[in-house]
């Protein structure tokens, strides 16, 4: 930092700002509208390419000021309850919301009916005890599983396949009767993570769960997707839809969420002072 103007903004990772934004008031998060929509035409592309759907999965990206952006290229959004759920209603009108909850509170759950078109539960008790109150309101009706196939590095506490994991219902515990209750599976097994790991998951699904697979209408192959990342293996993850649409004759969802707003804002700070200790701090 030698030889630079102290006050001079600085991004989080240590990059120098654009000029344009040299004069805003720090600390300040600025979201950059054009790599908001290349991130979003590029998950477009796969869509269009596929025939799959893409949801923004909220919880990752909520800022819906943007949504506007995104509505061109995604089919809708992603909830993880229901007030995610009414801010996607509300906020990308005409288009597809769908919820995913490990668990739904019952006093919750018809106001949760007035925005959802699908809702995805976590466990045989809870499809039981709301499914059929969701399938009478004429709700598409879903079932995360839990394909037992470990793929994430570095991020083992969030992985959803380890031993003695609450997310998604495993093979053994699958049954005939719990798939005529479904139209779809919905699996999120990756976090930030390339499409080979996608491909070593889908054969862990077909593994143990692809006699059911032929039942279903689709299937919603969750987040985590880094599709947007420079070296993300965008050939494969077509490949992957079309193998499992054209195998099963599914409709693919995917839910990518940090993907639609990765590398697309600055989070602009101020050098306010220097200190040394074994080097300029």
């Amino acid at each position: 930092m030698e030889g630079l103007d102290k006050r001079a903004p600085f991004t989080a990772t240590g990059g120098i700002i654009p000029p344009e934004f040299r004069n805003i008031k720090t600390p300040c998060y600025i979201l950059d509208e054009k790599a908001l929509v290349k991130n979003a035409e590029l998950l477009g592309k796969v869509a269009k390419r596929t025939g799959c759907k893409m949801l923004l999965a909220q919880k990752a990206f909520s800022n819906y000021d943007c949504y506007g952006f995104f509505e061109p290229y995604l089919a809708g959004t992603e909830a993880s309850g229901l007030f995610e759920a009414r801010l996607g209603a509300e906020e990308m009108p005409g288009k597809e919301v769908h919820v995913f909850c490990a668990g739904y509170r019952a006093d919750e759950f018809e106001e949760l009916l007035q925005y959802a078109d699908h809702i995805v539960f976590n466990s045989p008790s809870q499809l039981l005890r709301f499914g059929l109150r969701a399938k009478e309101a004429g709700k598409s009706v879903g079932l995360r599983i839990n394909p037992e196939c470990s793929t994430q590095e570095g991020h083992e506490i969030y992985d959803p396949c380890a031993p003695g994991s609450r997310m998604g219902i495993r093979a053994c515990d699958f049954t005939d009767e719990l798939a005529d209750l479904v139209d779809g599976l919905h699996f999120h097994t990756l976090c930030e993570q390339n499409s080979d790991d996608l491909e070593t998951t889908l054969r862990a699904v077909e593994e143990k769960f692809g006699k059911w697979l032929f039942k279903m209408n689709w299937l919603n192959m969750g987040g985590g997707h880094h599709i947007t990342r420079e070296d993300y293996d965008i050939e494969r993850l077509i490949s992957c839809i079309n193998h499992m649409k054209e195998t099963y004759g599914l409709q693919i969802y995917l839910e990518p969420g940090e993907a639609v707003a990765l590398n697309a804002g600055y989070n602009v700070t101020e050098v306010l002072d220097i200190v040394e200790n074994n080097g300029k701090i």
